[in-house]
Formats: C-alpha cells, structure tokens, sequence
C-alpha cells in the first residue's frame, strides 16, 4: 500500500485505523463527514493529525467521492449509517448512504485505477444465527433497515469486482469495542452509567449473545486483508470465534469497575421482536487461513483497557449517560 484512504475515518473504528495504519508509516487520507463546525469527529483525539491529510464531504455525491479518490493506491471504506434504532425512523437515510455512498465510492475507485478497495460489512447482516459459528455461507436476513442497507451495499460492492474486476475484499467485523466507541453500543453504555455514578443502569434486552472484539484486533483484520491478494474477491469474518451474553459481559463489567450497580429494562431500547439479533458467534476460520490472524486480545484484557479509557473524566465528558442515544 502507499496512499490510503479511509472514509468514516472520524468514526470510532475509522479514528483507530487511520492510527494503526499511520503507525505502520502509510500517508494517509482521511474522509470526515462535512459539517459547518469544521469539526472532525474522534479524528480530533488522534495523535498523528498533524501527520494525515483531512478532507470533509460526504458519500453521498458521487462527484465528491471521485475526487478523493484521486492519487489514492488502496481504500478502507468504512462510511456508513450504523445505528439500528435511527434506521427504524430514518430508513430513507441508510439507502442514502450506505448503498448508494458504497456505489459512489466503488465507481470512483474504479475510475481512478485504485490498486485495492476494502469494504465494510457488518455481522448484523447474518441475522439471529441459524447455526454456529456462522461462516461466510450463513444465510443473510435483513432484521432491521440498517442490516438491510448494508446486504445491498455489500451486493453492489461485489457487483463491482464481478462486473468490472474492482479489487475489493468485504470484510465483515463482529461486534467491535474499545475507546471511543459511541454509546448507542452496549458496552459503552453500561461503563459509562457506572463511571458516572449512576446506581440503576438502564439497558434492553440482556439475553442475546455477541462475539465481541476489542478495536485494535478489528483494525488488524481490516490491515492483514488488504495485504492479501487471495482475499479479493472474498467475503471475510473478522472475529474472535467466542461467544458471550450481554448479562453475562455486564457481570464482567461490574466486577471490572468494582461495581454493584443494579440493572433496569429500559423499554425504550427493547428493539421490535422480529428486528432483535438474538445470537452472534463469529467462525474466523477464513480469515486466519488467508492471512494467520488471530486476536492478541481477551474479552477481560480489551474490556480492562476500554474502562480505562472510558473512566479518565476528559474522556467521559463526551458522553450523555442519562440520554438513551439512538
């Protein structure tokens, strides 16, 4: 790789990659979303700004997206509508961005002779698991708007590798965790409300299962496949291939932060019946054959270090923990 682009880098995985990669020596180019504040999202907490070139926009216009592409060797595309709740009111939005952002940026990196092009999927799209560990062969149910945007735009992406011979991977991370993360995510959720003093946590449903992933494994996926030649045209996992409830990861959590805050149902985070993803175990066995990945970090080391994070005051000043955010 020499010039790297990477959209969404003012996001959460976004803000870590553009860190990962920086410190791997790469020249980096860094989409955030345009907003008259000329703010840059948590890009604004990374200690290499100085050292990237920031550019704002949006992918949603296709002319935009072909200039940026421009002199740019391989693309992490990682922009996106991601939170499920808003897509349940929203859903317009995530056509907008998610498929049509994907079509945009996949046009322009053809256009533009970029050497690869890594898009970003998400676990979401396999539904409640119909067997586990779900491999890449698992079928696709569409629970929520959001999941549902994110199968097309993964459609559209491999349409582009089919029909023009684009060099793309789709990667498709399991739950993903660590500082900075927004708190519309569960564990975020729960160390906040305890860093902050609360007694009575308030959260949904606490019985569906997930394959978390601490954020620097994730970004090591993303960067171990963009190495990878037999990757393009793939499909691939990125997860820890183990299983944890959300009960049992706020146990961990208490025990953690030496708490014995007690939890409350919250309804208004109880997602529709149907829509809820009851069971997320990640099969990682693609992408470690591809590429020897395995994850450096346990659910108890990554948890240990995003409580850290989370409990330092200049962090937790960004946080709303008495607002259900969508």
């Amino acid at each position: 790789m020499k010039k790297i682009l990477v959209t969404g880098a003012d996001g959460f995985i976004g803000s870590h990659l553009v860190e990962y990669l920086h410190a791997k020596g790469y020249e980096i180019r860094a989409l955030s979303l345009y907003n008259s504040f000329n703010n840059w999202g948590w890009l604004e907490q990374v200690d290499c700004l100085n050292e990237i070139e920031v550019v704002t926009g949006n992918i949603s216009d296709p002319f935009f997206c072909n200039e940026i592409t421009k002199e740019i060797d391989t693309i992490f595309h990682l922009a996106a509508l991601i939170a499920i709740p808003y897509s349940y009111v929203a859903p317009a939005s995530y056509v907008d961005v998610n498929i049509n952002g994907t079509v945009n940026m996949c046009k322009a990196a053809m256009e533009n002779g970029c050497r690869r092009f890594i898009h970003t999927s998400t676990s979401e799209v396999y539904g409640t698991a119909q067997y586990v560990p779900i491999d890449e062969l698992h079928p696709l149910r569409p629970q929520s708007p959001y999941s549902a945007s994110k199968i097309s735009a993964d459609a559209m992406a491999m349409s582009f590798y089919n029909s023009f011979e684009l060099p793309l991977t789709t990667v498709r991370p399991f739950n993903t965790y660590g500082p900075r993360q927004s708190a519309r995510a569960v564990i975020p959720t729960i160390i906040t409300q305890i860093a902050s003093g609360i007694k009575e946590i308030k959260l949904g449903d606490l019985s569906p299962t997930r394959d978390f992933n601490y954020v620097y494994d994730t970004c090591n996926g993303f960067y171990q496949l963009a190495q990878c030649n037999d990757a393009i045209g793939k499909v691939v996992n990125i997860g820890s291939n183990y299983e944890i409830s959300v009960k049992d990861t706020l146990n961990k959590i208490k025990k953690l932060m030496s708490s014995d805050v007690k939890f409350i149902t919250d309804e208004q985070r109880i997602r529709p019946q149907k829509s809820e993803v009851k069971r997320l175990w990640c099969d990682n066995t693609l992408i470690n054959e591809l590429t020897g990945f395995k994850p450096q970090f346990t659910i108890d080391e990554g948890l240990s270090k995003t409580i850290e994070w989370f409990k330092d005051s200049k962090n937790l000043r960004f946080y709303k923990p008495n607002i259900y955010n969508i």
